[in-house]
């Protein structure tokens, strides 16, 4: 498909939440590969080299924060911008920041503020907060919404 934004790896557990990210994402020209759990993630990762991967928290075999530390630790992977998408509770989003996710957004989304999201991790504008706002009053931001920001680093 011509005009592609970018390589997303979505990693979800449930099969309806991957779809529905898939499907938004590709409606923005996103390309989309996806995994069912942080495992699958890791196997597949160096495969297809995502610009942006997405995880959620609560995944069998290895959950999301799991798999961000894993990736991390990879000299590969460890500039890989990592966004959260899960229910996040401010313990997630702490143990998140502690093991470098770039963003967090809450279950459930707007589909605007997903691909708001993964556009600004592609841009290199990270440290949006459990809300899926924007960092640092980025130019894209809705000036109506009010964005829990929560920079990383």
């Amino acid at each position: 498909m011509p005009g592609l934004s970018g390589r997303v790896l979505v990693v979800d557990d449930n099969k309806v939440i991957r779809q529905l990210i898939r499907v938004n994402l590709e409606l923005e020209g996103f390309e989309v590969v996806t995994a069912a759990d942080g495992a699958e993630c890791l196997d597949i990762v160096h495969e297809v080299c995502p610009d942006v991967v997405t995880l959620d928290v609560m995944m069998p075999r290895l959950n999301g924060l799991r798999t961000a530390e894993r990736l991390r630790a990879d000299p590969r992977t460890r500039e890989l911008p990592i966004a959260i998408i899960s229910a996040c509770t401010p313990l997630e989003v702490d143990n998140g920041e502690a093991v470098g996710v770039d963003a967090f957004l809450a279950k459930p989304f707007e589909p605007v503020e997903l691909i708001r999201t993964v556009r600004q991790l592609l841009n290199g504008i990270r440290g949006s907060g459990p809300g899926g706002g924007p960092a640092d009053g980025a130019a894209d931001a809705d000036p109506d919404s009010e964005p829990a920001v929560r920079p990383t680093g």
